[in-house]
């Protein structure tokens, strides 16, 4: 990345002036390209990323542009890493990096159009060439370009880092992490697929994720994860599969334990390996999420989009099964199987909570699932089991924002 901003501060030409065959970089050349890149129109900016991407003019190849991309997203991570502005989480707590970047990557690629409106994949895309036109369209429609570029700039570089009024597009470009600090646990996700993921929660959950479950730390239990998850605000629900496949959702409202589906269009399934993709809502349906246990009539387990049976994501309340159903995509999110068999084994989950917890979520004495279902509870009783719940409630403790 060093040298490609190099090659991009080269590219600006002062009229008038010759660098002969000096190879540094003038004063004005380097006022010109920050001014360009961080506040410059689509003109400006656009010809310095073609020099970022190919020391030549011309159209650049789709490999080029992977390159770019992907040695673009690795400097966002060093940086971030290096100026510890990852905000608790670490390279350490959080899975390898290198795999997530390729996986962003592919998906912001995913986003070229030619002219014609096609978007050339896989092998054809490496192999095609784009001219300006397009490169400028494609950094127009996704902002996650230009906000790399300022954050290199603002956090790497340390030009005009300290201006919060202009930093607000990476203030929250990485939630503040909690919950996982001395726990030796390495999360499900990592920094790239926390950063993509992140950016399409509602702006007022952007800024704090929290560990509420992990199925290693509180156990492989359905009775578990609901004690850890009810009322506890809007969430995000992530799982791999024994095949490594690792999937999720966001819920946008609090978990309920009840027979009727809940939440709203905000929610949304996503991909996190062997491919990264968010899916939002179609307006089919409103199968957004729904939790139900202990019930004979209807379904036991968490689920989201899709119907009953045939679930876009489903954890079944025997723990440790589930299925992932989209023949050709689930009805409520278009997503495809997540999972890589339709019905599949969990090998680990997490939940965190996103946004501010809600005030009743960290009071001692909170309810059970079964509370809410005095039935189930009344079976318990007259089949002489006990209920696996108590006991097990525990207050959420904020630990102070862990320090990289």
């Amino acid at each position: 990345m060093t040298v490609r901003l190099y090659n991009g501060m080269k590219s600006i030409d002062l009229t008038g002036k010759s660098s002969g065959l000096n190879e540094q970089i003038a004063k004005e050349q380097f006022v010109i390209f920050m001014s360009n890149l961080l506040k410059g129109n689509a003109d400006e900016k656009i010809t310095i990323i073609m020099r970022m991407i190919s020391k030549t003019e011309g159209p650049v190849k789709g490999k080029q542009i992977q390159e770019f991309t992907e040695d673009l997203i690795m400097s966002v991570v060093h940086v971030l890493n290096y100026r510890k502005e990852l905000k608790g989480w670490n390279l350490e707590n959080t899975r390898d990096s290198a795999s997530g970047v390729k996986a962003l990557a592919s998906q912001l690629l995913s986003e070229l159009k030619l002219a014609d409106g096609t978007k050339p994949v896989g092998p054809q895309l490496v192999e095609t060439n784009f001219d300006q036109s397009v490169i400028e369209d494609w950094v127009y429609r996704v902002p996650q370009i230009s906000i790399f570029l300022s954050v290199i700039i603002r956090q790497g570089l340390h030009v005009l880092h300290s201006l919060t009024d202009q930093t607000k597009d990476i203030l929250n470009l990485v939630p503040g992490c909690k919950g996982i600090k001395g726990r030796g646990l390495v999360s499900l996700f990592d920094i790239p697929s926390i950063i993509y993921i992140n950016s399409y929660l509602p702006a007022e959950l952007q800024h704090k994720w929290q560990l509420l479950f992990s199925s290693r730390l509180h156990g492989e239990s359905f009775s578990q994860l609901c004690a850890h998850i009810v009322n506890k605000g809007p969430c995000i629900i992530i799982l791999k599969d024994l095949d490594g496949y690792i999937f999720g959702g966001f819920a946008s409202h609090s978990w309920e334990v009840k027979p009727q589906f809940q939440g709203d269009n905000r929610c949304f399934l996503f991909s996190v390996f062997p491919s990264l993709a968010v899916y939002t809502y179609t307006a089919y349906n409103d199968h957004y999420m729904y939790l139900n246990h202990g019930q004979q009539t209807m379904p036991n387990g968490l689920g989201m989009g899709g119907q009953h049976e045939y679930f876009g994501l489903w954890i079944d309340s025997d723990y440790g099964k589930g299925h992932s159903k989209a023949k050709p995509r689930c009805t409520t999110y278009n997503s495809p199987q997540l999972s890589a068999k339709e019905d599949f084994t969990l090998d680990a989950m997490e939940v965190w909570a996103v946004g501010d917890l809600p005030e009743s979520a960290g009071k001692k004495g909170k309810k059970s699932i079964l509370d809410a279902d005095p039935e189930a509870q009344a079976l318990l009783e007259m089949t002489g089991k006990s209920r696996q719940s108590d006991g097990l409630r525990e207050t959420i403790e904020e630990d102070d924002e862990d320090d990289n």
